[in-house]
């Protein structure tokens, strides 16, 4: 259950990521991010018990935030809620986006007998890779395709209605804004299970490509060249604010593991999670990066979405693209209305005041997905920015600074205790602040 409801979008941003820090850089940051978000989130875990002579039972971690910093604690976690659950929201808008997109492109196509080249780099097997970064810094001039059969003005027309920015991100609008303002989405979560299911499919196509492609690897420590990034590079924050919110479920834990039938098995259930999850971010990010060919393709034209570098006709990513957008938009719902509940509840003491408030809430939710996507649809960017700010409350410093309160209250604190607590704080500081200077 820990396993299925942290493996989210991020699971797609985690090459790029490597590929960012360089690959061996990468692998050590995701073991130790694993190791430091697991510590942190087995801190919120405990932060109840340390809680003497008060029944928490039915506590949650903001209402642990609010015993020990008062008012300004149970805010200040709400609105580190908000970000990351808004942040989801707005990175699953952009990637539904992609995906009808590619979705609506390879069917007409299809239902039409239309064959066509994408003009952007990229390899001449059938297992075709290819680099769209290098069509985006130097665009064609003829146009995005090439066509060699079909009706060129009715594909135009087509084009011209259906793109990924400018018209595709308003057609959510009309199946998702209904759907967020009903009462209880409580239908939508029996399609839980297609979480798991898109993963391992995932791991499955990533396992099939890497078969075909092969093992593209030279090692270059600190230089770079044409085809291949050093081991090491400055800008390895950008993967670590994205394992911030890949290894995110602070905010929730308390609340799926009150469902575990034997409590003393928390700790164990918690560990064994992690220990899912950075398997599978590790194999999909290693076997993707390690298989990218390089050359004739360069390393740097990894997506911030790795099915960006499989064409539109591609048929297993077309069934990746339906698996993942039919369970975005089972789960974009419920991510809406945990917001609801938290924000409006806390604000008016109701997660339903009126429909209007409920409307004016979900359109300035949707209204941010679409602005994202129309101008900044870049899921990588928005996964680290919105992982390194709600982490930094609810990975490194709350969890932190609640327990160093706690021993200090009991006469437990140690300098030790001490300094390793406030050295993670200024880690989730550090990571915080390096988004904005890379």
């Amino acid at each position: 259950m820990i396993w299925n409801t942290m493996m989210g979008t991020s699971i797609l941003s985690i090459p790029w990521g490597i590929k960012q820090a360089g690959f061996t850089s990468g692998i050590i940051l995701i073991l130790l991010m694993g190791i430091l978000t697991l510590y942190c989130c087995y801190r919120v875990v405990k932060s109840r018990n340390m809680i003497p002579l008060i029944d928490t039972s039915d506590w949650e971690f903001p209402d642990v935030c609010k015993y020990y910093f008062g008012s300004f604690g149970q805010w200040s976690s709400l609105l580190f809620s908000m970000v990351s659950l808004v942040g989801a929201m707005v990175v699953y808008w952009v990637l539904m986006s992609n995906f009808l997109f590619n979705t609506g492109k390879f069917i007409y196509n299809f239902v039409h007998g239309i064959n066509v080249t994408e003009i952007v780099p990229g390899t001449n097997e059938s297992n075709k890779v290819i680099c769209p970064g290098a069509a985006r810094d130097n665009p064609p001039q003829n146009g995005s395709v090439t066509f060699l059969s079909g009706n060129n003005t009715g594909f135009e027309l087509f084009e011209e209605w259906w793109d990924k920015s400018r018209t595709v991100p308003f057609y959510l609008i009309a199946v998702l804004l209904p759907l967020l303002n009903l009462k209880s989405p409580s239908f939508f979560a029996k399609f839980n299970v297609l979480g798991t299911v898109s993963v391992v499919y995932l791991v499955f196509l990533v396992t099939v490509k890497a078969a075909h492609l092969g093992i593209h690897l030279e090692y270059n420590w600190f230089t770079e060249n044409e085809y291949f990034v050093p081991e090491f590079r400055i800008l390895f924050p950008q993967l670590t604010g994205v394992l911030t919110l890949a290894f995110f479920i602070h905010n929730c834990i308390i609340t799926l593991l009150q469902n575990n039938r034997n409590q003393e098995n928390n700790v164990r259930d918690l560990s064994v999670a992690y220990f899912l999850v950075g398997l599978t971010y590790l194999y999909v990010g290693v076997i993707i990066f390690a298989s990218f060919p390089s050359p004739p393709l360069s390393k740097e034209c990894i997506e911030q979405n790795f099915l960006d570098n499989f064409p539109s006709n591609d048929i297993m990513s077309f069934v990746a693209r339906i698996f993942l957008l039919f369970q975005m938009m089972t789960v974009y719902p419920l991510l809406g209305y945990l917001a609801r509940v938290q924000l409006l509840g806390q604000v008016f003491g109701n997660v339903y005041p009126s429909v209007f408030h409920v409307l004016v809430l979900n359109i300035a939710i949707v209204g941010a997905g679409v602005a994202m996507a129309r101008f900044y649809p870049n899921i990588g960017g928005i996964i680290r920015y919105s992982g390194a700010t709600c982490g930094l409350a609810f990975v490194f410093v709350y969890p932190s600074l609640i327990y160093v309160i706690s021993l200090h209250r009991a006469g437990q604190l140690t300098w030790p205790a001490l300094i390793i607590h406030i050295f993670i704080i200024l880690l989730g500081l550090a990571n915080l602040i390096a988004q904005f200077l890379l």
